[in-house]
């Protein structure tokens, strides 16, 4: 119930920071639990797909460290989120995004690349997806990438993109894995040729050194 109700609360405030946000091709998405994934490009794109995927509702990873504080641990898990250690994830990052596709009834939103600044594919959703036997659905966002180009009314465009079926058969090895991590970069090219090709997301490598060391530690 909670959900819903920050559904619309975040409706209602990308309309007044940024107007209406438009969502290509919604049409392609499964009525089934499914996996959305994305290259992650800004931090408010989980609530964005959460709001363009509706009626169907999101469970997401966060990071563990977000859930310390007991108000936004609250939110966050009201909002169907569960805590991820990004430097050790253990086995409920697989077990609670299945359990949640197969007996929650909730899709779930996956960064394969894990964070903003890499363009590094790991192969969780491939794995979760053949697991749980649910698709991954493509989806791109394109838009102000700045909470101060977000005020200046820049246009929001998320673009969905047909289903990717991860065979049950055979061994889900390191070459299956990079097949479908191929069709996932693929799909989202194409996606992104359709919204606007000359659009290009540079992800910030000083950024991503920092987090890599900062999980060693």
């Amino acid at each position: 119930m909670l959900y819903r109700i920050f559904r619309v609360i975040i409706r209602f405030v990308i309309f007044v920071l940024n107007g209406h946000m438009v969502v290509l091709d919604k049409e392609k998405v499964p009525k089934t639990p499914y996996i959305l994934v994305a290259p992650h490009r800004t931090w408010w794109e989980p609530v964005l797909f959460a709001v363009a995927g509706s009626p169907t509702e999101f469970s997401f990873m966060a990071k563990a460290e977000l859930f310390h504080n007991p108000i936004i641990r609250w939110i966050l898990r009201n909002a169907h989120a569960f805590p991820v250690d990004r430097a050790h994830p253990g086995p409920s990052a697989v077990k609670t995004p299945i359990n949640n596709l197969r007996k929650n009834n909730l899709s779930v939103i996956i960064f394969p690349t894990g964070t903003r600044y890499s363009n590094d594919i790991k192969g969780g959703a491939a794995l979760i997806a053949r697991l749980a036997g649910v698709q991954l659905v493509p989806v791109v966002y394109q838009g102000p990438l700045t909470f101060m180009n977000l005020l200046k009314r820049q246009k929001m465009i998320i673009g969905f993109g047909d289903p990717i079926t991860v065979s049950r058969k055979g061994r889900l090895d390191d070459a299956a894995i990079a097949g479908i991590d191929a069709e996932m970069r693929a799909a989202w090219h194409a996606i992104d040729q359709r919204i606007n090709p000359d659009f290009v997301y540079v992800p910030d490598t000083k950024k991503a050194e920092l987090e890599h060391e900062e999980g060693k530690l």
